[in-house]
């Protein structure tokens, strides 16, 4: 049994836990936009909301999805806009490429349909644009259509399509792995583009808040470098980061159960870095206009098994066809919630993150065959951090705490947690590291009562739902007790998470 006492730090706040930092990511691979959230207006068989499968739809506002970013990905940078509005049945039927995968892309999942599923969530639309395929005025003319009060030729047909008002789209994507599948630029080259194309979208829509493209730490340092006068163009400065040694989906070693978790740890190195970049350059421009707040946005992030590449440690075709799609297992949800315990602690500069994927593909949070649905562990360890999205992050001291086996160079403790405050109330979420060890933990913080303790567990990290078994990993009641004034006693089983609020 571990030992492990938490205590909360209420004196010492770090910042606001954005919304946007529990973002997801629908991209046109695979099932996730077509069949995944998509099923059409003719569809008979399955409920929808105008084309959107009525039972994802209704799990998703439970979960919520405060932000949603759309179309790619990799799509995005083959993605022409104009293709996906106007009458459905006239819309071009495109090859749809991403990742690899080419399909039949009947366009009939465009830009008012997405910004209608996006109402329907509640979720703020971030928009990534075609800058591989693309021009700098088709991406100023899809700001404009969405954007535009001037009554324009663009606004007007804005209109005619069935929107009169503006759709005021904040967030937009300047391309997508402009390293990789979105041209191959090298970070100087990107860097002269994102100019250009930053320059003239600021000119149709000054409020817009635009993203570039980054990649790793070499490129991110010259790109940065090459803009370091004209910082003043970029709202937040995109990274990805997908966790790929932890082996196989479900078929891993205790061993390749730590390596994974180790690795969702690390993501915050690599936002911490990144944020330092982007410091150091404001920090030596003679310019006062580059010293505004640039915020990384983490904008694909998660779990990609092998099942699901074909790169990666390996390099070997683990499944064929690659449809995307992968296990889900309680060991991915911890994984999930090891990387949102360093956003909290990042909040500062992290301003948003989307997790990759939405439906299907990838991490998704939800699962469809034919007229069936099922939540995966993913979904409720998000579902577990409700109480802290706008909340006021606050650390959480470990103190006689057992280390993690197998977490590289860092002394990481088995059992982690984070912790806000918000309308008086504490929350804290608590991850069990340990592959198979029970942990008691106690807990100091100021409370007289325990609003809500639930508990995501299963018998096994290898636990997934399924269409045959839906609720197989879901959360259950925990009992907290209270170990004298202002502290609490709380069981965790091996490979566990839990969520208290405290009152």
């Amino acid at each position: 049994m571990i030992e492990t006492t938490l205590t909360l730090r209420a004196d010492a706040p770090i910042g606001t836990i954005s919304p946007r930092l529990y973002g997801h990511f629908a991209e046109h691979l695979g099932r996730c936009c077509y069949d995944g959230l998509w099923v059409g207006l003719e569809q008979k068989d399955i409920p929808h909301y105008e084309g959107f499968r009525a039972d994802v739809v209704e799990a998703l506002k439970l979960l919520p999805v405060p932000l949603l970013r759309w179309p790619g990905g990799c799509y995005a940078d083959h993605y022409h806009w104009r293709d996906g509005i106007g009458a459905p049945a006239q819309r071009p039927i495109r090859l749809g490429m991403s990742c690899g995968l080419q399909v039949e892309d009947s366009n009939a999942l465009g830009t008012h349909e997405f910004l209608a599923l996006c109402r329907m969530l509640g979720a703020e639309p971030y928009l990534a644009g075609n800058v591989g395929s693309g021009t700098v005025q088709e991406m100023c003319d899809w700001l404009e259509y969405c954007n535009s009060t001037v009554a324009s030729s663009l606004a007007r047909e804005r209109a005619a399509n069935g929107s009169p008002a503006a759709f005021g789209v904040k967030l937009w994507g300047v391309g997508n792995e402009n390293w990789g599948c979105g041209g191959h630029f090298d970070a100087y080259s990107y860097a002269i583009e994102y100019r250009r194309y930053a320059t003239m979208l600021q000119h149709v829509d000054p409020t817009a808040e635009l993203v570039a493209c980054g990649h790793d730490d070499d490129w991110n340092k010259a790109f940065i470098q090459a803009n370091q006068r004209h910082l003043w163009l970029m709202n937040h400065f995109s990274i990805h980061r997908y966790w790929i040694n932890g082996g196989p989906e479900t078929g891993f070693s205790e061993q390749q159960y730590y390596e994974l978790l180790t690795e969702a740890h690390e993501t915050e190195d690599f936002v911490v870095r990144t944020a330092g970049y982007l410091h150091e350059a404001q920090a030596g421009s003679n310019e006062q206009r580059n010293k505004r707040k640039i915020g990384i946005a983490l904008d694909e992030w998660g779990v990609w098994h092998p099942e699901a590449r074909e790169w990666g440690p390996d390099g070997e075709l683990h499944r064929d066809p690659n449809t995307y799609e992968q296990a889900n297992t309680l060991r991915d949800a911890l994984a999930a919630a090891v990387a949102l315990e360093g956003f909290h602690r990042q909040c500062d500069v992290l301003t948003l993150a989307n997790l990759a994927q939405i439906v299907n593909v990838l991490q998704s949070v939800l699962m469809t065959d034919g007229g069936q649905m099922w939540l995966t562990p993913t979904y409720y360890a998000l579902q577990l951090h409700l109480p802290h999205l706008g909340a006021t992050a606050i650390p959480v001291e470990v103190t006689h705490g057992t280390a993690q086996p197998h977490s590289g160079s860092q002394q990481i403790s088995a059992v982690t947690a984070t912790a806000s405050l918000k309308d008086k109330a504490t929350a804290l979420t608590l991850i069990n590291r340990h592959y198979d060890q029970a942990a008691s933990v106690t807990l100091n913080a100021p409370a007289s009562s325990v609003k809500i303790a639930q508990l995501l567990a299963a018998d096994d990290p290898r636990a997934q739902n399924s269409a045959a078994q839906p609720d197989r990993v879901k959360p259950v009641a925990l009992p907290v007790h209270a170990d004298g004034t202002g502290r609490w006693r709380i069981e965790l089983p091996a490979h566990s998470m839990a969520t208290v609020v405290l009152e």
